[in-house]
């Protein structure tokens, strides 16, 4: 029609009176203009609304509290608490990062640890995920696609939009990862004080101060006090875009040094309220609340680390040629193992059948195993796709270690097996299939979301995007994601429908002349969507 809905509220262009008449000349009959008049209000309406994501890294639900984080709580009141939400397996937070960014399970987004064996990336040693050198190397071998999926940056990008990112931590680089430079960048990326377009790192330094080191735990909460103040106060400076997200590194850090609970973690966990807190004001102060949805995520749960098992040097006592690097490449036979805290990925070399079968028999007579996930079907054990990390590049098995209720000295619940050396220092961790891992933390709070309610049904981190996706209104995009529109916390009447929730036990055993293995898988489905609710697994000795 070569008319925009922003004419409606340009002053001076026209009086009222002569503006009607132009518009009744101009639409004929009067209902195309009340068609015209309602997509133009839509569209507005699009075009003012605004998805703001903040992340607590390592948040656990159950630290939620009028006490601890008066901002969230309020938050809460005034919105929807997920009260069974969920991370992808493994519960950590490269996987849990990609999951948020693409609303995809780890099968499709490839991202299946923290720490994995990429040899087309590096065939002598496991590589970071997150780390700019690694996601790199990653795009320049798969021709881009170091991600299998899109992310919600990317998309919106697409279709003309900005965002922005900023991150305490390098996984921040994953949400919007395009090289890009300082004259032709729509939108700003902080992971970890440095910054895509490169330019823009000066320019914070100059404003913000330089990046706090790590030395202490109190420097690292200030990393969070500054990346915060990056994101309001620089990359909001010309205007808040449809999208931003904010990754705090808090309460991980203090976690995994003291454990969850102890007064070191419930101060990081203030400290983030506090931040958390500072982002609302500023939306209040701009006046834009009231067109802001915000979401309070964490990429996992936590918990106390009750035994320590270096799983490469139990394989390695037991018979196997099993190491943690791969000098000269993984040779036919060999066994490489990749720790992440509360899992471990078992690459097989030459995916030799013989050695995996023994390695299997091997994990199921241990007290530490948990549940066994393996590339080729094996008695005893589930296939990867069951938890969906059947990656082009998976391993041969993935491990979860086993875990158990109790309370650590600050009677936090959730106690679990880590794949760490006997002297490491670590308190507290995370990856397992434990209930304490596997349960985190969703809040939302909006004009687009109910109020003061309480979610029963399962969510994940792979429904944050498309939801966000359809609240700005691409809803295309939403539907091709592998998580779900959240629809019974939105207000709209024209959601997607709840079609059907389905729970289901799976179970493998396997029968010894010593005993028997069994493990369990406790999932919930909803609309076909996959939540992983807790897994664990036990050998039990044959009666004398």
């Amino acid at each position: 029609m070569g008319f925009t809905s922003s004419a409606l509220i340009c002053g001076g262009l026209f009086s009222v009176t002569a503006f009607t008449r132009f518009l009744l000349m101009k639409f004929q009959p009067v209902s195309h203009l009340l068609l015209w008049l309602a997509l133009s209000v839509a569209a507005l309406g699009a075009e003012n609304r605004r998805v703001v994501v903040v992340v607590w890294d390592g948040m656990r639900p159950d630290f939620v509290s009028a006490e601890t984080t008066p901002h969230l709580w309020q938050l809460a009141q005034r919105g929807v608490t997920f009260a069974h939400h969920h991370p992808v397996f493994l519960s950590a937070t490269e996987v849990n990062g990609t999951a948020l960014a693409t609303g995809a399970y780890p099968s499709r987004s490839f991202v299946i640890a923290n720490t994995d064996y990429r040899p087309a990336i590096d065939a002598q040693k496991s590589v970071a995920i997150e780390d700019p050198a690694t996601i790199a190397k990653g795009d320049a071998v798969s021709g881009g696609h170091y991600l299998g999926a899109p992310t919600v940056a990317e998309l919106l990008h697409a279709r003309g939009e900005r965002t922005a990112i900023a991150g305490t931590k390098q996984i921040a680089l994953l949400q919007d990862r395009a090289p890009r430079s300082a004259s032709t960048a729509m939108s700003s990326v902080v992971f970890e004080g440095d910054t895509l377009p490169a330019e823009l790192a000066a320019q914070l330094t100059t404003t913000h101060g330089a990046f706090p080191a790590t030395a202490k735990t109190q420097d690292k909460i200030a990393r969070d006090a500054w990346t915060t103040q990056v994101l309001i106060g620089s990359l909001w400076r010309d205007g808040v875009p449809p999208y931003s997200l904010l990754w705090l590194g808090e309460p991980d850090a203090s976690q995994h040094a003291t454990g969850p609970g102890s007064p070191q973690s419930l101060a990081s966990i203030a400290q983030s309220d506090t931040q958390l807190g500072l982002v609302v004001a500023d939306l209040e102060k701009r006046g834009l609340l009231s067109t802001t949805d915000i979401f309070v995520v964490s990429d996992h749960a936590f918990s106390t680390i009750a035994r320590k098992v270096d799983v490469a040097v139990e394989l390695s006592t037991a018979g196997f040629i099993a190491k943690r690097a791969a000098p000269g490449g993984l040779k036919t036979g060999e066994v490489l193992v990749v720790a992440n805290g509360g899992s471990t990925l078992i690459f097989v070399g030459g995916h030799e059948p013989e050695v995996t079968r023994r390695v299997i028999a091997y994990l199921q007579n241990q007290n530490w195993t948990g549940v066994i996930f393996s590339r080729e079907p094996s008695e005893g054990t589930f296939s990867l796709a069951e938890a969906r990390i059947d990656s082009p590049a998976a391993p041969d098995l993935v491990v979860s270690l086993r875990w158990q209720h109790g309370r650590n000295a600050h009677g936090t619940p959730g106690l679990h097996t880590s794949d760490l050396a006997p002297t490491s220092t670590r308190v507290g961790n995370h990856a397992s299939l434990s209930p304490y891992d596997m349960h985190n933390t969703l809040i939302a709070a909006g004009p687009h979301l109910r109020v003061g309610v309480t979610n029963p049904l399962a969510s994940a981190n792979t429904d944050v995007a498309p939801t966000i996706l359809w609240l700005l209104g691409h809803r295309d995009e939403a539907a091709q994601m592998d998580g779900r529109v959240l629809s019974e916390a939105l207000t709209a009447s024209d959601v997607p429908a709840l079609r059907s929730v389905n729970l289901q036990r799976l179970q493998a055993q396997r029968t010894f002349a010593s005993g028997a293995w069994s493990q369990y898988l406790q999932i919930v489905e909803i609309n076909g969507v996959r939540y992983l609710d807790e897994g664990n697994g036990a050998f039990v000795s044959a009666a004398k």
